[in-house]
């Protein structure tokens, strides 16, 4: 199954990301992930999709990327993804410094994620 993510810089992600991914299954909805923090860190993140409206469902699926083989793509509304340390408090909100946001994650494919 092809799917294209189309993000735009913005308020939420600083960078625009327009790629195809060939998901190698149906994506799951998934509410957290270990991964990398701003500084570097591994440590469990709760991510969101993030959309014009807001948060939206953070789904994650393995595709195929022609450089790497097999990662697994975590990606969410046409703004990407919204992460922050799992322990955070608080809403989603974008003027949290706690927060970040991303076009997607391209993550080694036995990434740890929770549904």
């Amino acid at each position: 199954m092809l799917l294209e993510i189309d993000v735009a810089a913005g308020p939420n992600s600083p960078m625009d990301l327009n790629r195809i991914f060939d998901l190698l299954a149906e994506p799951r909805t998934i509410r957290r992930v270990f991964t990398s923090d701003p500084m570097g860190q591994d440590i469990w993140c709760e991510v969101t999709g993030w959309g014009e409206d807001g948060p939206c469902p953070a789904l994650a699926a393995p595709s195929e990327d022609s450089g790497d083989g097999v990662v697994l793509l975590v990606y969410g509304g046409d703004e990407g993804i919204r992460l922050r340390p799992a322990d955070s408090p608080g809403d989603w909100d974008l003027a949290n410094s706690g927060q970040w946001g991303e076009p997607c994650l391209m993550l080694y494919k036995d990434t740890p994620v929770e549904e």
